[in-house]
């Protein structure tokens, strides 16, 4: 054989290798990518459980000390307007009566919740609601960025042949404004 001819398959076979390998080094390149894409994604419908999950829990534990708060108040206030007037000596005795079941009453919430403060519960509710969206808005930054570095793969030469070839396509930003994905309405 011709040695000129063999140097020539040699080259050839080398630079078919090398566009070979280039070729999976890339398709793997790109498919890990999108696992990264799709793990970002997870990761956000991790985040939006966890707000479901703190905001609904939070907010009927709020509501219910509310409540109760709200009713020791108006006792309190009640009690503290004093005697009505015009009262009989025997209606004075059962209000008195009555007040003094208030005034213990007060007493018990108070020894069983020292610091009776709904400001506290809404406030730690304040900060929960925070830090869930904090951790949401970094799931969603983080998706966005693996989607960035993706579809920039995806349409920079020559890896877009690569893409085209394997049929990857460029993925969706997160938008917040879907319906499926909103916020969980927060009432008292």
């Amino acid at each position: 054989m011709n040695e000129p001819l063999l140097i020539v398959l040699i080259v050839l076979g080398v630079i078919v290798l090398l566009v070979l390998f280039w070729f999976i080094a890339t398709m793997n390149t790109l498919r890990q990518k999108e696992v990264k894409v799709q793990e970002a994604e997870s990761g956000i419908d991790v985040a939006l459980t966890k707000r479901f999950d703190v905001l609904t829990k939070l907010v009927n534990t709020v509501k219910g000390y509310a409540k109760h708060e709200a009713q020791v108040f108006e006792n309190v206030v009640k009690w503290r307007a004093g005697l009505p007037k015009e009262l009989t000596l025997e209606q004075k005795q059962e209000f008195q009566s009555k007040m003094n079941e208030v005034q213990s009453g007060i007493n018990v919430a108070v020894e069983a919740y020292p610091d009776l403060k709904a400001e506290k519960v809404f406030s730690n509710l304040q900060n929960s609601i925070s830090d869930v969206e904090e951790h949401l808005q970094a799931a969603r930054r983080l998706y966005n960025a693996n989607v960035s570095t993706l579809n920039q793969r995806i349409v920079t030469f020559p890896t877009s042949i690569v893409a085209g070839m394997i049929s990857m396509q460029r993925k969706v930003f997160f938008e917040a404004e879907t319906a499926k994905r909103s916020d969980v309405s927060i009432e008292f």
